[in-house]
């Protein structure tokens, strides 16, 4: 067995592949320099060796010496070999392990690229992977607010009616104006549109069976579902994201409550009802601009236009609309309240999970249209 000293606070002992290094002294700031040069030039003799660093004659050590004698592990490991660290005082290990565990690792050099076309399919499959996952999430807690809300069914008084009744409010009464409103200009343009083509065909008053069927089959419940995807399932992931980063959701769970039933079922209740009832007031609505529109610039009587819209119109026609309502608000209050509990403790996520609860909210509400329309088609509605 050879013993070599390599330099001031530092000697090695070897038996074969194996070598032992003996610290000493104070691995502290003041000797920063001393040690850092130190401990690069162990590094590349001990480099691909089986290494013990032995730190029974350490003295003191702080943070500066913790980070390179974690340095100096890592710098042999990333070599190829093999670095354990034994001995100390228990505050000694303490310090070093708690530095070990936040000094970030060298990031794994990026896979070379290949081509445009390789790299579009990563991005489909991780796209597709992606979904799956979301997916999944989704019918999960699903599954868990319908547990909660048969567990409300069974005991009436678990539930949150006051919470319900002012979710009510927000997301439903007071989103009246501007869902009128917006209904009532879509379809005023719609029939001017619609006027300004017939005309050419002299079948002018067909405008009437046009943004009848378009109103109660889509138009209004469309409108409606994206109107509050953005209006109050934003809302939800925002108010339910900022209790996430203020731990008040922990809060809750600690005091032996059941977020779900607290804070996640009066919201969806709230929004499945407060759609529906929208999408109805939506749909008179857009007949109302159309109405307005055939009557000032159609030339069509008000009467004519009531009378054509009686003969056009069938409970079909609106039940189909409003059968679509409770789903659609379903799917909104589902990705909304999900994305807030996915929310972390950084106002970035809140703002990333925000966005991403709208543009998923949109993204399947118009799914599920489409999925309804090839539903209703096939059993002939």
């Amino acid at each position: 067995m050879s013993t070599a000293a390599i330099g001031p606070g530092l000697v090695s002992s070897s038996l074969g592949q194996a070598h032992r290094l003996r610290l000493s002294g104070e691995w502290t700031a003041t000797h920063a320099d001393d040690l850092e040069e130190l401990v690069e030039e162990t590094a590349k003799q001990l480099a691909g060796r089986q290494v013990a660093l032995d730190l029974e004659q350490v003295s003191r050590v702080d943070t500066v010496g913790a980070l390179l004698l974690d340095r100096l592990r890592r710098m042999i490991v990333a070599s190829g070999g093999v670095s354990v660290i034994e001995g100390g005082r228990p505050e000694q290990r303490i310090l070093i392990d708690a530095v070990a565990t936040d000094t970030p690792r060298e990031s794994v050099p990026p896979a070379k690229k290949g081509s445009a076309a390789l790299m579009l399919v990563a991005d489909i499959g991780r796209g597709v992977i992606n979904a799956g996952n979301d997916l999944k999430a989704w019918m999960s807690f699903l599954g868990a607010i319908v547990v909660t809300l048969g567990r409300v069914i069974v005991h009436p008084s678990k539930f949150r009616f006051t919470s319900f009744v002012h979710h009510l409010e927000l997301v439903g009464l007071r989103a009246v104006p501007i869902i009128c409103l917006i209904s009532f200009l879509v379809g005023a343009i719609v029939s001017q549109q619609s006027i300004f083509q017939l005309r050419y065909f002299g079948a002018t008053i067909f405008v009437v069976d046009l943004i009848g069927i378009l109103a109660l089959r889509e138009l209004g419940v469309l409108l409606t579902a994206i109107m509050l995807a953005g209006r109050s399932g934003s809302a939800f992931t925002a108010e339910i994201g900022s209790m996430k980063m203020r731990e008040e959701i922990d809060a809750i769970r600690v005091m032996a409550l059941d977020d779900i039933e607290v804070l996640i079922l009066p919201r969806m209740l709230a929004l499945i009802i407060s759609l529906t009832l929208l999408a109805f007031l939506a749909e008179i609505a857009a007949l109302a601009g159309g109405c307005v529109v055939a009557l000032v610039y159609g030339g069509i009587s008000l009467d004519v236009f009531l009378a054509r819209l009686h003969e056009t119109l069938t409970m079909d026609s609106f039940l189909v609309g409003m059968i679509k309502a409770p789903f659609m608000g379903l799917v909104i209050g589902l990705i909304a309240t999900i994305e807030g509990m996915k929310v972390e403790g950084s106002a970035e996520s809140l703002g990333i999970r925000t966005t991403a609860s709208v543009v998923k909210s949109i993204f399947m509400v118009i799914v599920l249209d489409g999925i309804f329309a090839i539903f209703f088609a096939a059993i002939g509605l």
